[in-house]
């Protein structure tokens, strides 16, 4: 019973951390310090959108570190859930945004900044602005 216990109570405390997404700057770094000589070798030319990145390595698999290729799925990936969360925010924010943030065409731009400096803003878009890295 105790042993349940502490699992849940493991599991609530880590579950916030989980949802989370990994930072543009984090996946970089994990590129850069796991991949790094392999772009240099492999990729050398190719524009660094993260597109053409992860196609050249994947082309390149059979000769790109294995140390890279354990990193590189999972920097994407969480690139990739960068974006979605980003994308979610105004979904997940619609109702809030024309009542704490105003005109919702004017305020366009200053959207982000104006949730996170107000009170009141629903759990969903709070969560989502989180994820979007905003916070």
């Amino acid at each position: 019973m105790i042993l349940g216990r502490s699992i849940l109570l493991l599991l609530a405390i880590a579950s916030p951390a989980m949802a989370e997404t990994m930072n543009f700057e984090s996946s970089t770094a994990i590129l850069g310090a796991s991949c790094g000589k392999d772009i240099d070798a492999n990729c050398l030319g190719v524009n660094l959108d993260p597109v053409r990145l992860k196609e050249c390595l994947a082309r390149n698999q059979d000769v790109v570190s294995p140390q890279c290729k354990a990193d590189y799925a999972r920097a994407f990936d969480a690139i990739q859930k960068r974006v979605a969360a980003r994308a979610a925010v105004g979904k997940a924010c619609e109702r809030d945004k024309p009542k704490f943030c105003g005109d919702p065409e004017s305020s366009a731009a200053s959207f982000p900044d104006c949730l996170l400096k107000t009170r009141g803003v629903s759990a969903k878009c709070v969560q989502a602005v989180r994820e979007a890295g905003y916070r």
